[in-house]
């Protein structure tokens, strides 16, 4: 089993290896559903770990209708990671009427070349999420990240079930929103699934010793990936009997 770690910043994938993460899927702004990183963070971020490293393309927050400027804006960030040496890359395209963007995602998939590819949680707004497993399976993605179209995915955990059974292996169906030490053995019980994929974030204090009482949203220590978080899940992973 394989515990993917959302990592928000290089200390962020950093901690996830050092806890022991199978992958990293390094992004920015988690708090608004994770946004491309920039190519400094891609780079260095390669060249100092050691396990996969995928990338979010990602142009923009909101829905996953895109226009053709943000799909080139997309590519152009694929042909990116590619140079950087990346071992795969998250996307997805959905049209107006909520099904995926076949002819779009493919011209993205094309671009990714030799990496692999993940289809992101824009799945999880798909007007049918059965049909749409079989389109992500059509475009050759290797994995789904879905939280079984709820807020969490212990709240979708019966249709993420359902996925995991209609993929039978052709791909894998990774859970992910609100993933967490407590919930991970039961989400693996109901599921089935064999990956995961989990943020597990807290926030560490401001080094700041000038601290005005004013503008008090921009203070506050960042939030990453927390080492002794990501061992708590992996043990509790690794504890399930298949």
């Amino acid at each position: 089993m394989i515990l993917e770690i959302a990592a928000n910043s290089i200390a962020s994938a950093l901690a996830a290896q050092e806890g022991g993460a199978g992958r990293v899927e390094l992004c920015a702004a988690l708090e608004l559903g994770g946004l491309t990183p920039s190519y400094a963070q891609i780079a260095l971020s390669r060249e100092k770990l050691s396990i996969p490293l995928y990338i979010l393309i990602r142009p923009r927050a909101g829905d996953f209708l895109y226009s053709d400027l943000e799909c080139e804006t997309m590519l152009r960030d694929i042909e990116a990671c590619a140079k950087a040496g990346c071992d795969g890359v998250v996307v997805g395209v959905l049209d107006a009427e909520g099904h995926v963007d076949m002819p779009r995602c493919r011209s993205l998939i094309a671009a990714a070349g030799n990496m692999g590819v993940t289809f992101h949680r824009a799945f999880d707004l798909t007007r049918d999420p059965l049909s749409a497993l079989e389109d992500v399976i059509a475009l050759g993605c290797e994995r789904v990240l879905t939280s079984g179209a709820q807020a969490s995915a212990i709240e979708g955990a019966e249709l993420i079930r359902q996925l995991v059974e209609l993929a039978a292996g052709r791909i894998v169906v990774m859970p992910g929103a609100g993933v967490n030490a407590e919930n991970i053995r039961t989400l693996r019980e109901i599921t089935g699934a064999n990956e995961f994929h989990a943020s597990a974030k807290r926030q560490h204090a401001s080094s700041m010793r000038w601290q005005p009482t004013s503008l008090t949203d921009m203070q506050g220590g960042e939030w990453r990936s927390d080492v002794e978080e990501i061992r708590n899940i992996g043990t509790a992973l690794n504890s399930v009997s298949c």
